[in-house]
């Protein structure tokens, strides 16, 4: 059973960092991408950014783009987001996922939801103003 599990949330001031992580710790199986969203309340999943499992190629919403930066390990089957200049609207719940169906474009990173086939529980990061 696949299982993600992520970690590394939690309270931050503005204009500060933090890194949460995610990993695999259930069975193996062939990631293709992976990518982080988040969600605040009475808002659906907002795709931040992505990362591809073959080439590392990575795409980011216009919102996080220069802040934010998304890396992977691939042994350890594990994606990480190290957040920088971090600001009250970055509050939210984020959520790590992951693609796994063959479909056609399997590697590419994809921003809606429904290309994932797995996701974490979420955790939670807020901003202080």
């Amino acid at each position: 059973q696949v299982q993600l599990v992520e970690s590394g949330g939690g309270l931050v001031q503005a204009g500060g960092s933090l890194e949460v992580s995610c990993v695999n710790s259930g069975r193996t199986f062939i990631t293709y991408a992976m990518g982080w969203f988040r969600q605040v309340p009475g808002a659906g999943r907002e795709f931040v950014a992505g990362i591809s499992w073959n080439d590392g190629n990575t795409v980011y919403a216009d919102s996080v783009r220069g802040r934010f930066t998304i890396h992977r390990d691939n042994a350890k089957n594990t994606v990480y987001l190290k957040m920088d200049s971090l600001q009250p609207e970055d509050t939210a719940v984020y959520y790590c996922a992951a693609r796994s169906s063959a479909s056609f474009d399997r590697w590419e990173v994809r921003t809606f939801e429904s290309a994932y086939d797995y996701w974490g529980q979420g955790t939670q990061i807020t901003v202080s103003s």
